[in-house]
């Protein structure tokens, strides 16, 4: 191919196509960067709060405004609060994980047979109804333990399984200033604080609010419907 056909291909190219690319460009990669998100959870670390295909919406306003592309803060306006779920950089190796935020600065955060410990006292924990269960996997579903834990103003539900082992007892441990301590509803399969340490404020990058859409990725990816458009706590 000549010179000139291929500039005259790149020419015609870029006619049909600029749009689009400015409109990413300019609009789409900042609004994903600094307003709002949406991530495919590909892990079991949130059960059953959420679950492996769920598609969540992530609230990247809901502590601050960021330059796009950085996690430099042009404006904060709050702070996470313990029982949000956010979206945080993991200080072990950067990846990209959602957890829940159980410890705020100060806090002293302690686990005693998969029951935390909040400042010297154990959270309280209610029965949830087994029946809940029958959107996890089904290897999960009868051997699973479920509890609402009542962590502040947002209580929500946990998970255990008793059979396999995990880090079920540490700390106590001291959240030090501009860290949180963020963990797993899945307390007895999930990689989190316990292991990697405390997040830096910084690190976090916005809030979980909802469920766009789930496909159930462990059985030949069926939709479920139920789950699509819904809130989380």
């Amino acid at each position: 191919m000549k010179k000139e056909q291929i500039l005259g291909y790149v020419h015609r190219t870029w006619k049909e196509w600029r749009l689009t690319l400015l409109i990413v460009l300019f609009v789409v990669i900042p609004v994903k960067s600094s307003l709002a998100d949406w991530n495919w959870v590909p892990t079991g670390s949130m059960n059953p709060t959420i679950l492996e295909g769920d598609l969540v919406f992530v609230n990247k306003l809901a502590y601050g405004l960021r330059i796009p592309l950085t996690l430099h803060r042009l404006a904060r306006w709050s702070d996470p609060k313990k029982g949000d779920i956010v979206i945080c950089f993991s200080p072990e190796d950067e990846s990209r994980l959602v957890k829940r935020v159980v410890g705020e600065p100060g806090d002293v955060i302690e686990m005693k047979n998969n029951v935390l410990y909040l400042n010297g006292q154990a959270v309280a924990y209610t029965q949830m109804d087994p029946e809940l269960a029958r959107s996890l996997a089904s290897e999960l579903k009868f051997r699973c333990k479920l509890a609402i834990e009542e962590l502040g103003a947002s209580p929500h539900a946990v998970m255990s399984v008793p059979s396999i082992p995990a880090r079920r007892t540490f700390g106590p441990v001291t959240v030090p200033g501009g860290h949180f301590f963020v963990m797993g509803d899945n307390r007895d399969n999930s990689r989190d604080s316990r292991f990697f340490g405390f997040v830096e404020r910084q690190q976090i990058v916005g809030q979980v609010k909802g469920v766009i859409a789930s496909v159930d990725i462990t059985d030949k990816y069926q939709p479920r419907f139920k789950r699509f458009f819904s809130a989380l706590k």
